[in-house]
This record gives C-alpha cells, structure tokens and sequence, in this order.
C-alpha cells in the first residue's frame, strides 16, 4: 500500500514539473536605440516540443514582470508578441501552457466582395486597400495602394466605413433625392461617405493610375510595367496582432513574354506604420530592375529619397482642395541596397494618363528569376500621431535601420 501511494506521489510530482515546464525567449538589441513595442517571432513547433505540448494546448506569453503580452499564432506556425528591448541590451519572454487573456484585436483585414472585390486592412494606426478585379472588369484603372487615415481609435474602423457606405437603403435614399431635392442628396452623402472624416478618419488619398502609396513594379528601362489589380486573394492571417493577405495577378508581358505572374504577401503588424510586403514573379528569365513607387501629387512636393539609407518618403497634400484634410505621410523602406532612389515626373501626355498626378518617387533595386523581393512601405496623417514631415522622416530613417539590424531571438 505504501508502495502505491509512493509511486502515485511521484508520478503526480512528475505531471507537475511537466506541466509547471517553461520556456525562456531572449530577445537581444545590438542597436544603440532603444526597440518599442517591435514584433518579434518564435517557432510554435520548436517551442511545443520543448513544452511537451499537444497541437491544441493553450499557452500565454509572460514578461519580466510575469504579466500576460498578447501574440498570436501566425499561418506558418508562429508565436508573435510584441517585445521593448533597450539599447545594446536583452530582454526575458516566457512562455508555457496555461489560459490566455482575452486581448483586443489591433490588426485585421477583410474582402470586401460588395465594393468591386476590394481587400481592406488596417491596424490601430492606419488603413489600406487594394483594388481587385470586379474594378478590373470595369475598365477602371487602379494599379497602386490606397491609404484610409486613422485618428482618436485604436479600434478596427473600416468595417464599419464600408457599411455606413455601401448601406443599400441609404444609396436607395440618395439616389431617390437626387430626384427631387439634389442638395439634400448631397448632404446625406456626405453624412454617409468614408471620404469624409466623421471623427476617427477618412478616405482622402488619391491613387488613380499610379502606383499610390508604394506598390512594387517591374521596369524596362525607364518603362514602368504597371501591375492591374489582383487576380485572387487568400487572407492568411487575421488578428489580433497580424494581418497577412496573399495576392496573386493576371500574367503580365514582360519583354514580349506574357506569362510573368506577380505573387505578393502583404503583412502589416500591430504598432507599425509600414506593411512588410514579400514580391515574387514566376517565369522571368533574366534579371531586370523592380521599383517601388511613390505616386507625386505636386511637381515640387516633399520629397526625400536616399538610395544609401534605405529609404524614401513624400508629404502628400491629400484630395482635399480645402486642405481641411492635413497631410499624408508616405514612405518606402528597404531591408536589401537599393541601386537608385530619385523622383520622376511625367510628361504632360502621360500626367493625362495618369489622372493628372505629376509622377513617382521611386526606388529601383535588381530583381534576380526566383527569388523573393521584400520591402516595407507604408503611411501616417498629420491629423494622428505623427504631425510633420520631420517626424515622418525620422520615423522611415529609424524604421529602415531596424528591419537591417533586426532583433536576435533565441528560446531555451
């Protein structure tokens, strides 16, 4: 009997130290600057083995001070958190099973097949889209990002945008006034439209024919191959930390050859203002240049463009001719040596083409047959956290010098 009750003793101290087992994350800063809130990643199956966990075991994340840190487990079996490392120093993650917090979604995405197939994103920073091909069925030209201002939220808005604009009762409404009383159809559309900030943002980014607000492209020599908009679209990751969508286009002709198909896996993070952005094209034969542009809205607007840093950035004017609408900060950051980095304007036929925008900021890097191009781009409002171009500017500048010296990660 006393043998039982030692062996049931044991194998219950056992279960315990199993269960009780955690896993140290060690996350290392060989900046100078100080690392906030930046995303880092851990394996899931690397950190299951060493917990002896089932695929369904719940785990929470804890920091220094034992506290909860919300994550995420991405589609490629990842855990995701959010880490703040001093600078040229180390900080301490654990992580073991147990029941997570319920924590607020800060990144989500979704398709939106009742506006022309768009795909919408944000997270408690800013907003984009996509355009997708019910546009493209309409004849309508739309090759770049769109960016929707965020102010006074950290909550998810666009869902909400696109249903107080596309509600059928009220354009039936609209549609009726138009009719009979054009002012007050004017008014109600106003009061409804996502092109009007209602107080947490709007739509006041023009895009058009153009590469908007840091779409990547082929190039022919100085001929930009514009890609269309998106074939299909697979939503990979949808909060609460990361949303990830993979978009694959129609074959482009590239060199007299029409079977060069664009794959792109757009990321964008919690807390940052720049979406990581991985470009693939099948069927290329020869290296050729790629280039992430920038569309200009002004012929002298504010531009910097610094091919040796990494980086480029405009203060778009908005389309509001008011200028009740700020300023948009765009920028471009790039992990890899950028060739060339410069502003190109449009000849008067082609800013006709191109709804009258006066060119791009580009930055043109090599893309070498099968392999991945990766790239941030991204954006900010003068209305929201970020108020000048000197902030913005400083912003992109320590962006780019953290995705080149990325944080080191290690689990034991």
């Amino acid at each position: 009997m006393k043998k039982l009750i030692y062996l049931l003793v044991a194998g219950f101290l056992i279960a315990s130290c199993a269960e009780s087992k955690t896993v140290t994350v060690t996350v290392t800063n060989s900046t100078s600057s100080d690392r906030m809130n930046e995303m880092v990643e851990v394996a899931m199956n690397e950190v299951a083995s060493k917990l002896k966990l089932a695929d369904t075991a719940q785990i929470v994340v804890l920091d220094a001070d034992g506290q909860q840190v919300s994550y995420q487990i991405t589609y490629d079996e990842k855990i995701i958190f959010q880490v703040s490392v001093k600078g040229n120093g180390t900080a301490a993650y654990t992580i073991q099973s147990g029941t997570p917090d319920v924590f607020n979604v800060k990144a989500c995405g979704k398709y939106y097949p009742e506006r022309l197939d768009d795909v919408a994103w944000e997270n408690d920073l800013v907003a984009f889209r996509t355009y997708g091909p019910a546009l493209q069925a309409k004849g309508e030209q739309a090759f770049g990002y769109d960016v929707w201002t965020k102010r006074d939220t950290t909550d998810p808005v666009v869902e909400a945008r696109y249903a107080m604009e596309l509600n059928p009762e009220t354009l039936a409404k609209i549609d009726s006034l138009t009719k009979t009383n054009p002012e007050a159809a004017k008014e109600l559309r106003a009061a409804t439209s996502y092109h009007v900030d209602h107080g947490n943002g709007l739509d006041c980014y023009k895009v058009g024919p153009t590469l908007g607000g840091g779409t990547a492209a082929l190039m022919v020599g100085d001929t930009i191959i514009y890609p269309y908009c998106y074939r299909t679209q697979e939503i990979l990751d949808n909060g609460p930390l990361r949303f990830a969508v993979k978009l694959v286009y129609n074959p482009l002709t590239v060199k007299g050859d029409a079977s060069v198909v664009e794959t792109r896996v757009i990321t964008l993070d919690s807390g940052s203002h720049m979406n990581k952005t991985v470009v693939s094209y099948s069927n290329l034969k020869e290296s050729i240049s790629v280039a992430v542009g920038i569309v200009l809205h002004e012929p002298n607007g504010e531009v910097l463009a610094n091919a040796q840093k990494g980086y480029i950035t405009y203060v778009d004017p908005t389309d509001n001719i008011n200028n009740n609408n700020g300023k948009i900060f765009v920028g471009a950051a790039f992990p890899a040596n950028v060739k060339e980095a410069k502003s190109v304007l449009f000849s008067a036929k082609e800013k006709e083409q191109r709804g009258g925008a006066d060119g791009h900021v580009l930055a043109i890097s090599d893309y070498i047959p099968g392999s991945d191009y990766t790239y941030y781009w991204g954006a900010a409002w003068s209305k929201a956290n970020i108020k000048d171009a000197a902030q913005w500017n400083e912003y992109v500048a320590n962006f780019t010098v953290k995705i080149r010296n990325p944080l080191t990660v290690t689990i034991k």
